[in-house]
């Protein structure tokens, strides 16, 4: 939503990175040997993953380090504190919406206690309310952007896609290295796609002598 709201905020496929720079970490951490994960069957309802060790990237003081790492590369890199700003936000907001999904392994200084309400426990609660938070925000940036429709459309298919597999598709029995690998290589596709988006399409309030001809 956050490029939807302003047109300082930064680009989509920035943003994508934003949203996803704590998990992106955490998997390279993972493939690296410094955080570590296991595969639990049925550990929740939802998700196989026992994330028991991401003291540098799911604690609450991690994540705000990882944000005002991303305002900071944003702010020498833009020279714009409005879109510095907004990186930092949303990638601070990852782990509010963490603590939502979450079983108990979540903390504040990266040391226990650990939290999180749990909510891949209830997927006719979680499945819902992701793809209504998808749903609108995509709705959002489309009303405040002006732009082909094909290339968001097709973002949105991929994404529900990825999450379908992610719910649907058969569970791992045993961590492997390609857990991790696939998960960032979603990401990878993700953030091209976002990027992908962003260049076909501008901010309304820039809609204007700023936007070229044959662009409007």
């Amino acid at each position: 939503m956050a490029r939807g709201l302003t047109e300082e905020a930064p680009k989509l496929g920035t943003l994508f990175v934003a949203a996803q720079l704590v998990d992106i970490a955490f998997f390279t951490f993972v493939i690296l040997g410094v955080e570590h994960m296991r595969i639990v069957p049925g550990i929740t309802a939802m998700n196989p993953m026992d994330l028991y060790s991401m003291p540098f990237t799911h604690s609450l003081l991690a994540s705000a380090w990882w944000a005002l790492a991303m305002a900071g590369f944003l702010m020498l890199k833009r020279r714009n504190a409005v879109a510095a700003l907004w990186a930092g936000i949303v990638v601070l907001s990852h782990w509010v919406l963490d603590l939502l999904v979450h079983r108990p392994d979540l903390t504040l200084l990266g040391t226990p206690p650990k939290l999180g309400l749990g909510l891949w426990n209830y997927p006719l609660i979680e499945m819902p309310l992701e793809i209504g938070i998808t749903l609108l925000a995509f709705w959002f940036y489309m009303r405040r952007t002006r732009g082909p429709v094909g290339p968001p459309l097709i973002l949105l298919f991929v994404m529900f896609v990825l999450q379908a597999i992610n719910w649907f598709a058969p569970e791992p029995t045993a961590y492997s290295i390609a857990i991790p690998l696939s998960a960032l290589f979603a990401y990878a596709v993700l953030i091209a796609l976002a990027s992908w988006v962003s260049s076909t399409r501008w901010h309304r309030r820039e809609v204007g002598l700023a936007v070229p001809t044959m662009r409007r």
